[in-house]
């Protein structure tokens, strides 16, 4: 059921929001620089993932390439990768990752991973048909010291000016938090694994 709105309430809203217009367009308006960002999505909420593969449609939805390559994940099948796959050749998709290092305990087997993972990633990197690379769960192998964080930094930076690459993970490495453009921490308010509800797919994986 709408409420009422009278004249005066409405005017003033108007108001509002042409003020509310003229501030936007002028921010705006100030920023000129394009360029290829470096994201980092990290914390200990759901979802850094899931904003990465978001941002890949956006990406496809504008024409460009999409570069994927998974250093953790690996032991199943996931959704989001169904899905891009059926973009064909528009989307290249490299699973590296065992598993969990919980999973594999194998901390040479681990370290060998993430590094074909990272040299996948480079490849990627050279491919001046990627607009968008997401380097899934990054943040922990760089967490457990599989790759040196400085080299991973110093290539990221060393990328070519048109390369978006987004990584992904929890714990990410103060270092790298200060290399990137922009950072997003997702927040842990409440989760339906500690009510007993088991991963499913569609929301999980």
């Amino acid at each position: 059921m709408n409420r009422e709105i009278n004249d005066a309430e409405a005017e003033r809203h108007r108001q509002k929001m042409v003020n509310r217009k003229a501030v936007q367009d002028a921010e705006v308006a100030e920023k000129t620089v394009e360029k290829g960002l470096l994201m980092v999505n990290t914390g200990p909420g759901k979802g850094k993932s899931t904003a990465a593969f978001g941002l890949a449609l956006r990406m496809l939805g504008n024409g460009r390439r999409v570069g994927v390559v998974q250093f953790i994940k690996g032991a199943w099948s996931t959704g989001e990768q169904q899905a891009l796959s059926l973009f064909g050749d528009k989307v290249e998709w490299r699973t590296m990752g065992e598993g969990f290092t919980w999973d594999t305990q194998d901390l040479k087997r681990d370290v060998a991973a993430a590094t074909k993972a990272w040299e996948e990633a480079k490849t990627l990197m050279a491919d001046e048909s990627i607009g968008l690379l997401i380097l899934d769960e990054l943040n922990i192998a760089l967490r457990y010291d599989y790759l040196p964080l400085e080299e991973v930094i110093a290539t990221l930076e060393k990328r070519r000016t048109d390369l978006h690459v987004i990584v992904t993970g929890r714990n990410a490495k103060p270092a790298l938090i200060e290399a990137a453009d922009m950072v997003t921490e997702m927040s842990l308010v409440k989760h339906h694994f500690k009510a007993g509800v088991k991963a499913q797919a569609g929301i999980e994986f």
